[in-house]
C-alpha cells in the first residue's frame, strides 16, 4: 500500500493520471482489465507481487491492447511486454534477508535487528518491446539505464 501511495504522489507531481486497480483475485483483475478495453491506459505499472500471482492475465491484456508494462524490480525487465523496470534486485534482497535469518537462528532477537531498506535501484529499458510497440526511447533515458535490452 505504501508503494501505491508513493506512486500516486509522484504521478500528481508529474501531472500523470494514475489509476490503481485493487487486485483481490484473478476474476477481479480480469474484470478490472475488461473495463479498460475500450480506453486502454498508456502503460501499466505492475508491482512484482501482483505479477507473480497474475502474470498471464496481465501479459494477455498488455499484448492484446499493445500496452507497455513498467515493472518495479529489475529482474522483470526481460518479460514479454516489459518496456522498462526501475527498482531493486529482488535476489539481492533475498540474499540480505538470509543474513538476518542466520542471525536469528544464531540467537539474535528479531526486535534487536535494524530495519533495512534497499539503497540500490536500477533502470532497465527493453528496446525489443519499444520497437514492437512503435515507441522511441529518448537517449536521455537510455543514458541513465543500467541495462538496455536489444
Amino acid at each position: 500500500m505504501l508503494r501505491v501511495e508513493a506512486i500516486n504522489t509522484a504521478a500528481i507531481k508529474l501531472k500523470i493520471k494514475f489509476q490503481s486497480i485493487p487486485v483481490l483475485d484473478k476474476e477481479a483483475l480480469i474484470s478490472e482489465l475488461a473495463t479498460l478495453t475500450n480506453a486502454p491506459p498508456d502503460a501499466l505499472m505492475v508491482l512484482s507481487p501482483i505479477y507473480a500471482a497474475y502474470g498471464k492475465e496481465i501479459l494477455d491484456f498488455a499484448a492484446k491492447k499493445k500496452v507497455p508494462i513498467c515493472f518495479d524490480t529489475i529482474g522483470l525487465s526481460k518479460e514479454p511486454g516489459a518496456l522498462l523496470s526501475y527498482g531493486t534486485d529482488i535476489s539481492a534482497l533475498f540474499r540480505r534477508a538470509a543474513v538476518f535469518v542466520d542471525k536469528i537462528l544464531k540467537g539474535a532477537a528479531p526486535a534487536d535487528l535494524p530495519v533495512e531498506q534497499p539503497t540500490t535501484f536500477e533502470l532497465a529499458v527493453n528496446l525489443k518491446t519499444a520497437k514492437a510497440l512503435g515507441l522511441t526511447v529518448p537517449f536521455s533515458v537510455l543514458a541513465r539505464a543500467h541495462e538496455v535490452i536489444e
